[in-house]
């Protein structure tokens, strides 16, 4: 347990860091990338893909957090599901804001989650194709490392340690599918601060997933394989 207080303090400070960059970044965008004059994505660019995706696959984060803060009363497990909730609520509504900007929609019809990555799609080739998925992603699931709509409702029926648990390795899963998704865009996409905010992400939450793997030993668990 005497790990627990340093780690989190860790984890936390990374989300403040992503939260300051998150407001940075939004007065960046803006005005275009420094030095190079304003720059609109287009529709199918990384940019707006990763815009698009990342914003439902945070939305499912936020959801979560807000499920299991009120399906247990582990005040660690409910401080990181606030902290989650809060970046990413913040982060989805600055790249909803950054569609708005560039003047472009926040669903394309007919556009596969992730197809943004094309060739540099680091699912390519796994199994669980869905009508509407993205490569790798689970049955009821739209991108890899989301939750299935059973796992959710899971989730939303246990409490305790169960609840608590099955959150971590819900959100650990998450976080390894965000993470791709961000290395994605901080190869691909062309605008500067879009890339820095991925990279931030890909930062806190690899922070995150070294907390969760501590919180689910302490529990006796383990994350899914």
């Amino acid at each position: 347990m005497s790990r627990t207080p340093r780690t989190y303090w860790v984890a936390g400070t990374a989300v403040l860091l992503a939260l300051l960059f998150a407001a940075a970044a939004t007065v960046a965008a803006a005005g275009g990338d420094s030095g190079t004059g304003p720059r609109t994505p287009g529709l199918h660019s990384a940019d707006a893909g990763f815009a698009r995706d990342m914003a439902v696959h945070h939305q499912q984060a936020v959801e979560m957090s807000f499920i299991v803060r009120d399906r247990t009363q582990d005040e660690a497990v409910r401080s990181l599901a606030y902290d989650i909730a809060n970046t990413q609520a913040n982060q989805r509504g600055m790249m909803l804001g950054w569609l708005d900007l560039w003047g472009l929609p926040k669903v394309v019809a007919g556009e596969p989650p992730m197809s943004w990555m094309g060739s540099e799609d680091e699912h390519a080739g796994h199994s669980g194709h869905g009508e509407h998925a993205g490569p790798g992603a689970k049955p009821g699931a739209l991108m890899p490392g989301m939750a299935g709509k059973e796992e959710l409702a899971q989730l939303g029926s246990a409490s305790g340690r169960d609840a608590e648990v099955l959150y971590l390795q819900l959100m650990t899963g998450h976080h390894q599918g965000g993470v791709a998704m961000a290395e994605g865009c901080a190869r691909l996409c062309g605008t500067l601060v879009e890339r820095e905010l991925a990279q931030g992400m890909v930062d806190a939450q690899r922070s995150e997933l070294t907390l969760m793997a501590d919180m689910l030993k302490q529990r006796g668990a383990a994350p899914r394989g």
